[in-house]
């Protein structure tokens, strides 16, 4: 059984005692583990304490903001970085692929930090837009091979997505373009694993700090999708909430998601 993990940390210097913790309480158990929002360079990742844990890294830091890294029991085969245009509005470091190894050979894993957005009609709404388009086009590409995508998409796909869609209606994350441009990712040939293997189960990965999390006020953001080949290798899904009830260290605002194959 291999378990692909999806995590938005939050800042990795500062989450990283906790991730370790969480690692370690899990009985290290996670083969792949994608992280998000490193806000680190790629010199500024912790690499040798994952390496200590059997883990191979494959990283695209950026300094403060946005950055992927894909920490890995399987070696990989290949690596790309990147949406591969050159336009200087992709200059985010956003997405990684890796195509894995060994006892994972022929899976593609694309680990993915989308743009926040911001409000209709601002160049942050405009730039998320635009570079979902582009995601859209990747994703194309590749969408024929067993692939799974996964990370924070900043999108709640439906109302039932949030814990209040009458307060957060056209907000961040909800808007019907934003939406849309979701739904163009699904129209490439992906399934949304958790609706796919929980239809109808409601469950957040992403709570405001404070009590948000007591209270389960949260939305659902974090995602893992599966191309087609993919779907018949899943055995199930679900969120681990240990880490983000965590009261210290001060926790991610995300929880980890994570996938088990067969």
């Amino acid at each position: 059984m291999l378990k692909i993990c999806t995590f938005n940390v939050n800042s990795i210097r500062a989450r990283l005692g906790l991730l370790l913790d969480w690692l370690k309480h899990r009985g290290n158990d996670i083969d792949v583990l994608c992280l998000q929002e490193l806000k680190t360079v790629d010199e500024g990742f912790p690499i040798s304490e994952f390496q200590g844990l059997g883990y191979h890294c494959e990283l695209y830091g950026q300094k403060a903001f946005n950055g992927v890294a894909i920490c890995s029991r399987l070696p990989a085969v290949s690596v790309k970085k990147g949406l591969g245009t050159d336009a200087e509005w992709d200059k985010q470091r956003r997405v990684m692929q890796v195509r894995l190894g060994g006892a994972a050979d022929g899976i593609t894993v694309v680990n993915v930090y989308a743009p926040h957005g911001g409000e209709r009609g601002s160049e942050k709404f405009n730039y998320k837009l635009r570079w979902y388009e582009q995601f859209q086009s990747y994703l194309g590409a590749i969408a024929h091979d067993t692939v799974f995508v996964v990370g924070d998409f900043n999108v709640a796909r439906y109302d039932t997505d949030v814990y209040d869609p009458v307060a957060l209606k056209d907000t961040i994350a909800t808007m019907p373009e934003e939406r849309l441009a979701f739904e163009g990712i699904i129209d490439c040939g992906f399934t949304d694993v958790y609706g796919h293997c929980h239809p109808g189960k409601r469950q957040y990965t992403w709570w405001a700090y404070g009590a948000a999390i007591w209270k389960d006020q949260g939305m659902r953001i974090d995602y893992a999708l599966a191309s087609a080949q993919s779907l018949k290798i899943i055995k199930d899904i679900g969120v681990d909430l240990w880490p983000r009830r965590k009261k210290t260290p001060t926790p991610s605002d995300h929880a980890p998601l994570i996938v088990e194959l067969y």
